[in-house]
C-alpha cells in the first residue's frame, strides 16, 4: 500500500489528572510522541494490563467505530464501559477506507446478537446476515463465526481493527486468518491488531509494537518474549516444567 488509512496517532488533549489512563505508560507516551504507522499490518503486543485493548479501542472509537465492535453503522450498546481515550486521541488519516470493521473478542457475542436483532426488526430488503455468510453467527462455533466474518464481511480497501482475534481460533485457524489478512492487504487494506499469539505476530513485515512499563516501542518478532517463551516451551517442555514446578 502506498497510502495507509491511519498514518499516526497522538494525544491532542491532556488527560484528566484523575483518569486511570495516566497509569498506562504507553498512553502517557502519546502525550509527547506520536505513534507512526508505516506498515499495512501493525500489531500491538505486551503483557496483560499494559494497555493493548485500551489503546486499540481508543483508535477504533476515534475512527468512528462502535466501542463494542462492528462497522461504523453499528450503534448498539450493552455496557458503557469503554474509556475516554478516544476523546483525547487524534487519528491522522492519509486516505479514507471504503470498508471497515472493529472486531473485539470479548464483545463479539453482542455484535452477533445485534445482527440477528436488526434482521428480525427489518421491514424488508436483503437480510444483513447475508453479508456475513448467510448463517447466524450464533449458529456457528466461536472460531467459525470469526472466520465467517473475515471471509464474507471484509471486502478489501478497508481499515480492520482486531482485538485478540486468536481467542476463538485453533493454531490451524490462525494460519488461515493469516492467509485472509494477506489477501486483504493485497486489496489495499490496513490492519491494526492486538494479540498474544506468536502465530499472528509472525505476519511478514508487520510492524510490532510492544507495550510495557516503559511505554511503547518497536520490536522484532524473534525479540519478543512471546516468541522466546513459546519456542523454549515447545523445544524443552520437561525443562520448563521442572523450572515452573520447582519454583
Amino acid at each position: 500500500m502506498d497510502r495507509l488509512y491511519i498514518r499516526s496517532i497522538y494525544l491532542s488533549e491532556a488527560l484528566d489528572p484523575e483518569s486511570y489512563l495516566n497509569e498506562i505508560p504507553a498512553v502517557k507516551q502519546l502525550e509527547k510522541d506520536s505513534l507512526v504507522f508505516d506498515s499495512p499490518v501493525t500489531i500491538f503486543i505486551g503483557e496483560n494490563g499494559t494497555g493493548k485493548s485500551t489503546l486499540i479501542e481508543g483508535i477504533a472509537v476515534a475512527s468512528g467505530f462502535n466501542p463494542e465492535g462492528g462497522t461504523r453503522n453499528f450503534t448498539f450498546s450493552t455496557a458503557d464501559s469503554h474509556s475516554e481515550l478516544h476523546r483525547h486521541l487524534t487519528v491522522a488519516k492519509q486516505a479514507y477506507p471504503k470498508d471497515g470493521f472493529f472486531l473485539r473478542a470479548e464483545s463479539f457475542y453482542n455484535v452477533a446478537s445485534s445482527i440477528d436483532t436488526m434482521d428480525r426488526e427489518s421491514s424488508g430488503g436483503r437480510p444483513l446476515i447475508d453479508s456475513y455468510g448467510g448463517i447466524s453467527l450464533h449458529r456457528q462455533s466461536h472460531g467459525e463465526s470469526f472466520l465467517a466474518l473475515v471471509k464474507n464481511r471484509f471486502s478489501g480497501n478497508g481499515l480492520y481493527i482486531l482485538d485478540e482475534p486468536e481467542a476463538a481460533l485453533s493454531p490451524a485457524r490462525m494460519m488461515q486468518l493469516l492467509c485472509l489478512i494477506h489477501d486483504l492487504v493485497e486489496e489495499d487494506s490496513q490492519f491494526i491488531i492486538a494479540t498474544h499469539s506468536p502465530i499472528l505476530m509472525s505476519y511478514p513485515d508487520a510492524a510490532l509494537f510492544e507495550l510495557d512499563e516503559e511505554g511503547i516501542r518497536k520490536t522484532s518478532y524473534k525479540e519478543t518474549e512471546h516468541y522466546r517463551i513459546t519456542k523454549d516451551f515447545i523445544e524443552k517442555p520437561e525443562t520448563m516444567y521442572r523450572h515452573l514446578f520447582e519454583h
